[in-house]
């Protein structure tokens, strides 16, 4: 397997809407001596690429300009140093940048087998998510068996995959989402406790439904929901905050963290250490893989657009109408 020249991507020529992307050509990159160069068959779609298209959170400046944090696909060659892969084997695997391109370069240590009876689409959307939620919900939050977990944005993907993580680990899992019908979709996918939040006050309804609190709450939002998370929290509860749809300079009364003696935590995974990746994978591989191939966890991928499309795929995540996963199809 020779890897050609060249290749298309996604480009963005300035900052702005969707429309901003279009297709290009590129070169092909060249793996690093711990790297693979990947065939992308598949690429996930996720907040972080739009608001990089927007301008708002620029690559790290070792990291490919070209959009996107995860694929699936095939090993198509490989660094010096690299033995665990062969060419030719498929994977899923975290990318530090240009996953929305015909072949893309990743650490070898970032990349995954697929899990047994899953595809190459529904795979390439697990790295972003998975590596997420395991390290803020199980590592730095140490979410137990037995405790309560909320985590908002219910049918996104890390809602998805939260609510499906911490289910199958022994946590009662509580919910928000925006309607009616992704209410009933996050119950039927594993949520013990939804709640529209369009309709009701979380807050108010955790006071009702959890006694004693939540032990742990996962949140990209903020804004309000910054005090409102903290009210919500149990003693020696922990608040990991991964994202700020709704703001991050917020005013807030710190005394919950004192009187509850609380935990908060946050991290963004494109800019955490490349072993602490590795060593997530190696986690996700022994702890989370097999779930997937027991049935108890599954992929919900909302739509698949051709590489071209990748302008629709974005309006639609901005929309936040989808319930799970947007995916781009790039190779096949």
């Amino acid at each position: 397997m020779t890897p050609p020249a060249s290749m298309k991507h996604i480009a963005v020529t300035q900052p702005g809407a969707p429309d901003v992307m279009h297709v290009a050509d590129g070169a092909v990159p060249e793996p690093r001596d711990d790297e693979v160069l990947i065939e992308v068959a598949y690429a996930g779609v996720n907040r972080p690429d739009c608001s990089q298209r927007a301008g708002t959170y620029p690559p790290p400046p070792d990291a490919s300009p070209v959009l996107g944090l995860e694929v699936a696909g095939r090993i198509a060659a490989r660094g010096a140093r690299v033995t665990a892969w062969n060419i030719g084997d498929d994977v899923c695997a975290l990318v530090p940048g240009g996953g929305y391109a015909q072949y893309c370069t990743t650490p070898a240590e970032w990349c995954l087998p697929i899990p047994r009876g899953m595809s190459l689409e529904q795979s390439a959307g697990l790295p972003e998510n998975y590596f997420t939620v395991w390290n803020n919900v199980f590592e730095r939050a140490h979410l137990a068996r037995g405790e309560t977990f909320l985590v908002h944005g219910g049918t996104s993907g890390i809602g998805l995959a939260a609510i499906q993580l911490a289910k199958a680990f022994g946590a009662t899992v509580f919910t928000t989402a925006g309607s009616a019908e992704k209410v009933t979709f996050c119950r039927s996918i594993g949520a013990d406790h939804a709640i529209d939040y369009k309709k009701q006050d979380f807050a108010e309804e955790v006071e009702r439904l959890a006694k004693g609190g939540i032990d742990v709450i996962l949140d990209m939002v903020g804004g309000d929901y910054i005090e409102r998370n903290l009210k919500c929290l149990a003693l020696e509860g922990r608040l990991a905050q991964i994202a700020f749809l709704q703001g991050s300079r917020v005013e807030c009364d710190w005394r919950f963290v004192m009187l509850k003696r609380l935990t908060v935590s946050g991290s963004t995974l494109r800019a955490s250490p490349p072993q602490r990746k590795a060593m997530l994978a190696r986690a996700l591989r022994e702890q989370v893989w097999p779930l997937f191939e027991q049935g108890k966890l599954r992929q919900v991928i909302h739509a698949t657009f051709d590489l071209a499309q990748a302008p629709q795929a974005h309006a639609l995540m901005e929309s936040s109408k989808h319930i799970g996963k947007i995916m781009l199809r790039v190779g096949g």
